[in-house]
């Protein structure tokens, strides 16, 4: 019986030792997702041209609205 506990114990440690290696150091630095989409534009991967052509219409359509909210501003004073 003092075997089987003994043996449940070491399982047990041994179980969660790889848990213990996974610190918070270890992950790599959280991106933002547009610090992401413009690695994977800038890539070889497949479809990468096509997150490429929507970022660029996306900051079209950004780059108009602050054209806009500037027009707005100026109507307002």
């Amino acid at each position: 019986m003092e075997l089987h506990a003994r043996t449940v114990a070491i399982i047990a440690g041994l179980a969660v030792l790889p848990l213990a290696a996974c610190g918070p150091g270890d992950s790599p630095p959280a991106q933002t997702e547009g610090a992401r989409d413009t690695a994977i534009a800038e890539s070889g991967l497949p479809g990468a041209a096509g997150v490429k052509k929507a970022l660029a219409v996306s900051d079209s359509a950004t780059a108009r609205r602050a054209r806009e909210d500037s027009i707005l501003q100026a109507d307002d004073e």
